[in-house]
């Protein structure tokens, strides 16, 4: 009688665990469609508001922007400083969407991406997509 009612809690249990298990794997692939739609849902909107560094320093945080200049350094791991004929500002330029060596002092580019301002250092741009330019 004991084993039955054993092999009865364990089959619930296995019943019970493999949707729990089905579940949890549907959320973490909805969170990365969701995460890649609202990247995109970025870019767009950036694509549409072309602004110079001098007037991405004065937007509100999150704001998506584009702006085009040169790197003139490599600051550390993924931020580069960006200029424009109106100044500098720093970009943060995820390793996936650039390499260190492809975003070299003088090398051209177009971000898109967001103003992210900050307390206790200056305005910067996440950048969410980045074409090099010729």
């Amino acid at each position: 009688m004991l084993k039955v009612l054993s092999n009865l809690i364990l089959r619930e249990w296995k019943m019970k665990k493999t949707p729990m298990i089905v579940t949890a794997i549907l959320m973490a692939l909805t969170a990365n469609v969701w995460a890649g739609s609202s990247d995109q849902k970025v870019i767009d909107q950036a694509a549409k508001n072309s602004v110079t560094v001098a007037q991405a320093t004065t937007l509100a945080d999150e704001t998506a922007v584009n702006l085009t200049g040169t790197i003139i350094r490599h600051i550390q791991e993924d931020h580069f400083e960006l200029k424009d004929e109106t100044g500098s500002i720093h970009v943060e330029v995820d390793d996936k969407l650039a390499s260190i060596n492809q975003l070299k002092a003088g090398t051209k580019v177009k971000v898109y991406g967001e103003v992210d301002t900050h307390r206790e250092k200056a305005t910067d741009i996440e950048v969410y997509k980045i074409e090099i330019l010729k």
